[in-house]
């Protein structure tokens, strides 16, 4: 009896060990611990350091995966607010073209990009200039958008080398524009991980070297987009692999988190390959993911009472 009962309980001791085996490598590829101490860290923060950041815990999805009409086969990477025009603009990487949208995720303009390999990121600077990274070629262009564009050529423009050659399909996918430093932030998506910045003193042609930044332990797998909150000078860090929008200081440091999980900050479904972040001036978060689907976030009006 006591042979068949050891006989009996050794499968479940064996899957009490793939269980925490599977648990894990689930902490390790997911960064749970990381996002425990996130979560750890939220709770503890005073009221006043939350009202001075943009404190993402507070969001939720107000429009959610809606389709961006006729993208479907181009894959949206990248997103940027121009509040010159109060609208959006994302770039697609297999057929290249920046698209204008409404902040409500209506399709407004096509404008083809030629002489684009494979654009992953785009931002508004300033003086109505825009730029695209292109991963491939590790290139940075930017431009001044006409109202009646339907055509760019990277020819026509300013073009940087960001280096890192041996990067292939791991390059920079992230770009922000930092107003208060005068630079664009670069995020680099992976083998290294990375932030930078980049300077621009003056014209399109009078431009600084790129600069690694210090920051704290990101907690995330990969880099796949960056927004300026123009308000705090915070950053947000998108992360399609971790399935994670996260907020860092001017230092680098994690502030706060959203996470893009089903169920979580109103989700019904998961993000699940979240490519572009951006911030109006209201506040509102704008999120787009591949192929093309069309996320917004807001935080609820305080009560009247």
């Amino acid at each position: 009896m006591s042979a068949l009962f050891r006989k009996i309980r050794r499968p479940r001791y064996w899957l009490s060990g793939l269980a925490v085996v599977a648990l894990g490598v689930l902490a390790q590829t997911q960064h749970w611990d990381d996002r425990a101490q996130l979560w750890l860290q939220e709770r503890s923060t005073p009221l006043v350091e939350r009202l001075a950041s943009v404190w993402l815990p507070g969001y939720r999805a107000v429009i959610q995966a809606k389709v961006l009409a006729g993208l479907e086969k181009d894959e949206a990477s990248g997103l940027t607010y121009n509040p010159q025009t109060g609208t959006l603009f994302t770039v697609t990487g297999k057929n290249p073209l920046l698209v204008e949208l409404s902040r409500e995720g209506e399709v407004l303009r096509r404008i083809e990009l030629k002489g684009f390999a494979d654009p992953e990121g785009v931002e508004m600077m300033d003086n109505g200039r825009m730029a695209i990274v292109d991963e491939r070629r590790r290139q940075l262009t930017t431009f001044t958008l006409g109202d009646d564009d339907l055509e760019l050529n990277a020819a026509d423009f300013p073009g940087f080398d960001l280096g890192f050659a041996e990067s292939g399909n791991k390059g920079f996918e992230g770009l922000g524009w930092d107003s208060r430093s005068h630079s664009l932030l670069l995020g680099k998506e992976r083998s290294p991980l990375g932030l930078f910045s980049m300077p621009f003193p003056g014209g399109d042609g009078d431009v600084g070297g790129l600069h690694p930044l210090a920051s704290g332990n990101l907690g995330l797998r990969d880099i796949s987009s960056l927004s300026v909150d123009e308000r705090t000078g915070h950053v947000l860090v998108l992360s399609d692999e971790s399935r994670m929008l996260l907020e860092i200081d001017r230092n680098g440091q994690p502030v706060s988190f959203l996470s893009l999980n089903a169920g979580l900050n109103g989700l019904e479904q998961g993000i699940k390959q979240a490519e572009g972040v951006t911030m109006d001036e209201e506040g509102n978060i704008y999120i787009v993911a591949e192929p093309n689907l069309f996320y917004v976030f807001s935080k609820p009006a305080p009560d009247a009472g």
